[in-house]
C-alpha cells in the first residue's frame, strides 16, 4: 500500500528537496505542480536506479525551477 505526502517549496528550494526526498528511498513517484496545480514534472523510482534515473530529471527540473516561484512536491511512498 502507498501514501502520498505534499510539500510546498519555492522554486529556489526544489532541487535540494528533490535530492533530499529520493535520498530517504522509500519513494515509488515524485510529482512536481505549479501553483496553479498543472504537473511540471513526474519522476518514477525504483530501487538501485535512483540515481540513473534520478540525474536527467534533476537536470529538467533546474530549468523548472528557474521558472516557477513557488510549486507543490507530493511524494508517492511505499509502506
Amino acid at each position: 500500500m502507498a501514501h502520498n505526502e505534499e510539500f510546498k517549496v519555492s522554486g529556489e528550494e526544489l532541487l535540494k528537496k528533490l535530492k533530499e526526498l529520493a535520498e530517504q528511498g522509500n519513494a515509488r513517484r515524485i510529482i512536481v505542480k505549479n501553483e496553479e496545480g498543472k504537473i511540471l514534472v513526474e519522476i518514477p523510482l525504483t530501487i538501485g536506479a535512483v540515481g540513473a534515473i534520478l540525474a536527467p530529471s534533476l537536470a529538467a527540473v533546474g530549468a523548472i525551477a528557474a521558472l516557477v516561484t513557488k510549486c507543490t512536491i507530493i511524494v508517492e511512498r511505499k509502506d
